[in-house]
């Protein structure tokens, strides 16, 4: 009986590990929420879009309220009127289409802090902090109010899925936020900056690699079972 119980307890661990790291993963996903005090309020610009968007108020974020789709997919993110002076990652809220970052005393903002928000379309900053990227990644910049309004995020590429100078021989360019793009290898190239052409060779680099883990978990397996003590 002590046999059973020595393998079953690795079972359990694991599944007490799982079960503990998904939810600090969802708690993690909408901390960006509770950066500071407060929800969106209905007569914000934030409010107004969750509003015609149908989405559903989370603190400080507007999520979409769409039951086939992640339940914590942020669209829009208010944290106007925070007291941040420093802006370095907002990567929870990658999704959202629009931000408030009025009414802060900022400083800096991070080159990367925008990195991979290929939805963000309209962006309130105070009037003394530039658009992400510059007024060129922007299709209008307007400064009223005390704030500085950035709406239409350009395509940095020439054309999303197009060849492009931006890229290597042999990729395709796509945009990855405001002044950013990321290149990935066209059809029949892999490898270092795409220069290989034909199908990656996946056999000859998952095989070595499926056959190695095998032999890790059987001896593994095998090291564990000698430990056991027999009934």
């Amino acid at each position: 009986m002590k046999a059973g119980c020595s393998q079953l307890q690795p079972a359990v661990l694991i599944l007490v590990f799982n079960l503990c790291f998904y939810g600090s993963y969802q708690v993690t996903d909408l901390q960006i929420c509770e950066l500071c005090s407060g929800a969106v309020l209905n007569g914000t610009a934030v409010g107004r879009f969750c509003s015609s968007s149908a989405g559903r108020i989370e603190g400080r974020c507007c999520l979409r309220n769409d039951n086939t789709s992640d339940p914590e997919y942020i669209i829009g993110l208010d944290l106007s009127n925070c007291l941040l002076t420093h802006v370095e990652d907002l990567q929870r809220a990658s999704t959202a289409v629009m931000i408030d970052l009025s009414l802060n005393p900022i400083v800096n903002i991070s080159e990367a802090a925008f990195q991979g928000f290929i939805e963000l379309n309209y962006m309130i900053l105070p009037q003394d902090i530039f658009c992400p990227g510059g007024n060129t990644s922007w299709e209008k910049v307007e400064v009223k109010e005390g704030n500085r309004f950035c709406e239409g995020q350009k395509d940095t590429c020439n054309q999303t899925g197009q060849l492009s100078m931006n890229c290597p021989d042999n990729s395709l360019c796509a945009p990855y936020g405001p002044s950013f793009f990321e290149c990935s290898c066209a059809d029949a190239y892999h490898g270092y900056k795409c220069l290989r052409e034909g199908e990656f060779p996946l056999l000859q680099v998952f095989a070595p690699l499926g056959a190695s883990t095998f032999v890790f978990s059987l001896l593994l397996w095998l090291t564990q079972r000698r430990k056991a003590e027999p009934l």
